[in-house]
């Protein structure tokens, strides 16, 4: 399957970063978290991705087509231009980058590739949550209902820290757990490409529009994954997954 990745959004909660860069280049372990999301898939064994841009496109523009100077030690002989890699970051993905307009709705970016997926089934997700998730078996799941989209529900991670509390004795402080109750959307979707005919146009947003009529169609079915998941919205955000990733306790490495 293709994978879509939405990256065309302005990111405005995320703003320290994102006046000068689009928010799915904001670097965690030193990468993009774009290029842990593709990882996450690559790891499955799909590597066809199409890139929705919008914001600043052209950042995500030169970062892949510098992508091979920027994760590799190279020579450059100056008399004559050529150049000689040494060791490099190789990665054998294929990426598409699709210009989708700068103030489309997730919906319409999603429209907007339409033409590049073709009719076949396709991975969909935002470029700015990361997860431990199970591609293959999200997969699986999607091909057993026969259903027209498949969203991965999570549990959302707490804002404050947690107390297990005993006779005014705290037993247990977990900081900023994963919450066990309740379900949100989690990106991380499977959907068939007759979903592209519920997209009116470029002011369309996914999450109304298009994902509530498949609901209420009856053709929307939930992966719930109990594992790790994390968006990026907001500076305290990405310093906590710069400190797993520099802990080495990163769930989606």
């Amino acid at each position: 399957m293709k994978e879509v990745i939405l990256a065309g959004g302005f990111g405005t909660r995320l703003s320290e970063y994102t006046e000068s860069i689009p928010k799915p280049m904001v670097t965690v372990g030193g990468k993009p978290i774009l290029w842990h999301i593709m990882n996450t898939y690559a790891k499955f064994d799909h590597k066809d991705f199409y890139i929705a841009l919008g914001y600043k496109a052209e950042i995500i523009k030169e970062y892949f087509l510098n992508y091979r100077a920027l994760n590799s030690d190279f020579t450059v002989n100056l008399s004559n231009g050529s150049i000689v890699e040494h060791q490099q970051d190789a990665v054998d993905w294929k990426v598409s980058l699709v210009d989708t307009g700068l103030n489309s709705m997730t919906g319409g970016r999603v429209k907007r590739v339409q033409n590049f997926i073709g009719n076949e089934p396709f991975l969909l997700t935002y470029g700015d949550g990361v997860a431990n998730i199970d591609i293959d078996a999200l997969v699986k799941f999607h091909k057993s209902h026969g259903k027209m989209v498949t969203v991965s529900a999570v549990h959302p991670g707490a804002r404050f820290g947690e107390l297990d509390i005993d006779n005014n004795i705290v037993t247990s402080f977990k900081e900023k757990p994963q919450v066990t109750q309740g379900w949100i959307n989690g990106g991380y979707f499977v959907i068939e490409p007759k979903f592209f005919d519920l997209i009116e146009g470029d002011d369309t947003i996914l999450e109304q529009g298009p994902l509530e009529k498949v609901a209420k169609m009856e053709e929307l079915m939930s992966y719930q994954h109990d594992g790790f998941w994390q968006c990026m919205d907001t500076k305290r955000d990405r310093d906590s997954l710069e400190e797993l990733w520099k802990s080495d306790s990163a769930p989606w490495k």
